[in-house]
């Protein structure tokens, strides 16, 4: 795709959840039609799309149909098969593309690409079977964290380890997956960058928050983060570095841990990114509509943040709480329109802003 997407171009977006509807209403308001194709039934951006594929990743027939329905693919999240990506690729662009995929989608693969940049990430070592368990240990060190390689999202596929003790109970909790030991980080806070990179090469990145996590899923973004200017550029450079390593097309969320001696890369997220959602009320151009102008190949839109924002995501029974937040000022709801609250379940976010920028 070399020219930019006409109006009435039609965007396929793979996955149905609350980042697929976000991005459908963004491209809505540029002109575009979205066609989302998604496994599960009534799924979230289906409530906001114009068109809706129920089917398997690995039913070969609806993808191609999808593929052929379509003028751009994009994904909001990483672990779509491979096989599906293949089918898909031979009819239709898909973006951001296979390499970041691919990188994204196996966390000894991310770590050893960061690496190979000269970027810093936590000590790691790969673990198979209670041998390699032993050795990771004795590389990696105590306390530290076992996480599966692929498919580990909001604190699921990861479990902490304090002693040597506790090995066989951890990694009895991987089920047999393959795993990665990382080391703890010391951090101050954790921060994260939400960058966006056009196919001509045009970067914009916007200002990094400030996260803050409960049970492994992020429970609060602050803009901005209570850290010194020159360390924002600093992790906006490095985000900017990424993005243009891999040729990368869309909008891509950088997790950073601040230390004593600097930035330590977390991980890197191929897609829109939870983070990210203070953009939405915090600036001209948000995340959503920067991912839809990147893969369309418009020029990236203003990302200059106007307003700081605090993003409180609501999970479970924070639903209880809509009401209360619908009266008070400065505050806009984002609900995912999801039938059942379950705990432990983003139903949706609200942005808070607390001040012009």
């Amino acid at each position: 795709m070399t020219n930019p997407l006409p109006q009435g171009a039609i965007i396929g977006i793979l996955g149905g959840g609350q980042l697929g509807r976000m991005l459908s209403v963004a491209a809505a308001r540029l002109g575009f039609r979205t066609h989302i194709f998604e496994p599960g039934t009534n799924p979230p951006a289906g409530h906001v799309a114009d068109h809706v594929t129920t089917a398997a990743y690995e039913d070969e027939a609806a993808l191609r149909a999808f593929g052929e329905a379509v003028d751009v693919i994009t994904y909001e999240f990483e672990n779509v098969p491979t096989s599906a990506l293949d089918l898909l690729g031979a009819l239709t662009p898909i973006h951001p593309g296979r390499e970041a995929l691919r990188i994204s989608q196996d966390r000894i693969t991310e770590k050893d690409f960061l690496n190979g940049l000269g970027l810093s990430v936590a000590p790691y070592a790969a673990v198979d079977d209670a041998t390699s368990m032993q050795a990771a240990i004795e590389q990696v060190g105590l306390p530290s964290i076992l996480k599966t390689r692929r498919f580990g999202y909001d604190g699921k596929g990861q479990a902490r380890l304090m002693s040597a003790a506790d090995a066989d109970k951890v990694l009895a909790d991987m089920a047999g997956a393959p795993s990665v030991l990382e080391g703890f980080i010391d951090f101050s806070c954790e921060i994260s960058v939400i960058a966006a990179r056009s196919p001509s090469g045009e970067v914009a990145c916007y200002d990094p928050g400030e996260n803050v996590h409960e049970g492994g899923i992020l429970r609060k973004t602050t803009v901005p983060a209570n850290v010194k200017s020159a360390l924002r550029m600093d992790a906006v450079l490095l985000a900017a570095r990424i993005l243009n390593e891999l040729d990368y097309v869309g909008v891509m969320g950088v997790e950073l841990f601040v230390t004593q001696t600097g930035l330590i890369v977390n991980e890197i997220a191929p897609r829109v990114h939870n983070s990210g959602h203070w953009t939405q009320n915090g600036c001209t151009v948000d995340q959503f509509e920067q991912h839809i102008r990147a893969i369309a190949g418009w020029p990236l839109g203003n990302g200059q943040r106007h307003s700081d924002v605090v993003m409180e995501n609501l999970i479970g029974d924070d639903m209880d709480r809509v009401p209360t937040l619908a009266t008070q000022a400065e505050t806009a709801l984002h609900l995912y329109g999801k039938a059942d609250v379950k705990v432990g379940r983003k139903m949706g976010h609200v942005n808070i802003v607390t001040a012009s920028a």
